[in-house]
């Protein structure tokens, strides 16, 4: 990236650059400058503590992900969207929790893959700024490369990061998805928002791992969206009850939180539920085929855990289901065809069923 004569453009184009996200789709723009020299501590703390898992990628490139203008050259401003996600469904998804029979599948990913949408649109959005600004030097991202999406957008008034780590908005919730344009523009800067969040500890009350450790701190290797999507090995047996029937993320933070009875809902069609993934069956999920799982989830986030780990998190739910003898017959029906990945959580799931015959 290199500056150029109109990089001196402040309030006047940080307008109409806002008004053009708003136009495009997303429901929120806001702008920061690339210090996140407050991050620093935390961050490395964080990974000290192996807090990050199996993610490796979370501990390479630290010295880019707290200064993006290393990640990408000349960046001075970062133009931060918010896209809300949720749905409106039939029944409170609360109420899926924990089913005897049912798939909990994070409210995320019932839909298609966010990552295609919001990219394409952060790539019309930058041309339309080009249009505006002439050429300028930038570089998309959504939940990709080494950015730290949310302190970014924490520090562009986006929201405040609660105690579960997402990003609250007072009128507006969490359910939302973040993108970034890092630019070599010099835009009007909006300032931080005061954190909301007070006395309040739902959500680190409710978590079934005990994942947040302490008010902003997450061990990602307790968290049930890590263990059902990051982690791609043996889930720990400590872990296995807990989980209940999410077999794709969690959500439970989210659910229990004040500011989400603020939350709207999307205007996305994309964000749609497919294939009866809001309410489908455990034993539906399982029957899928490799190829059926591959056909169905593509275009779809859940895609890129695997088959093999798709099984792994639906066994687990079915070893958590209420009794039920035919659970234990399909288990064992092929269970020689299966790896000894997934036969190892079979043998616990067929355990826990039968200790509840009793």
């Amino acid at each position: 990236m290199h500056p150029h004569p109109k990089s001196k453009y402040t309030l006047t184009i940080t307008q109409d650059i806002k008004q053009i996200g708003l136009d495009l789709g997303f429901q929120q723009v806001g702008i920061t400058d690339t210090r996140l020299n407050h991050q620093h501590p935390h961050y490395m703390s964080w990974i000290e503590n192996n807090y990050h898992g199996e993610m490796s990628y979370m501990a390479r490139n630290i010295d880019k992900r707290l200064d993006p203008a290393l990640l990408v050259p000349d960046t001075l401003c970062v133009i931060c969207v918010r896209l809300d996600y949720m749905i409106e469904e039939e029944q409170d998804p609360v109420n899926l929790l924990d089913h005897a029979s049912h798939a909990y599948i994070s409210r995320y990913a019932l839909g298609r893959d966010y990552h295609k949408l919001i990219r394409k649109r952060l790539q019309k959005f930058a041309d339309q700024i080009e249009k505006l600004s002439g050429p300028m030097g930038y570089r998309v991202f959504t939940d990709s490369a080494p950015v730290l999406e949310k302190a970014l957008a924490a520090r562009a008034g986006i929201g405040w990061q609660g105690k579960h780590s997402n990003i609250l908005h007072r009128d507006h919730g969490s359910w939302f998805f973040l993108g970034e344009i890092y630019t070599d523009l010099n835009l009007d800067l909006d300032t931080e928002i005061e954190n909301h969040c007070g006395r309040c500890t739902s959500c680190i009350d409710i978590c079934p791992t005990q994942a947040i450790v302490e008010p902003y701190l997450v061990d990602a290797r307790r968290c049930i969206s890590y263990l059902t999507i990051e982690h791609r090995s043996e889930i720990p047996v400590e872990f296995r009850v807990a989980i209940g029937n999410r077999i794709y993320g969690c959500d439970d933070c989210q659910l229990v939180c004040p500011w989400n009875r603020f939350a709207k809902f999307t205007s996305e069609p994309d964000f749609q539920p497919r294939h009866g993934l809001d309410g489908i069956s455990l034993m539906e999920c399982y029957r899928w085929s490799e190829s059926e799982f591959m056909h169905k989830m593509e275009g779809s986030a859940i895609r890129r855990i695997g088959h093999q780990c798709w099984l792994r998190n639906i066994v687990i739910a079915l070893g958590n289901a209420s009794y039920d003898p035919h659970i234990i017959s399909v288990l064992e029906q092929d269970y020689s065809q299966h790896s000894g990945f997934l036969q190892q959580h079979i043998d616990w799931a067929i355990q826990q069923q039968q200790s509840k015959a009793a």
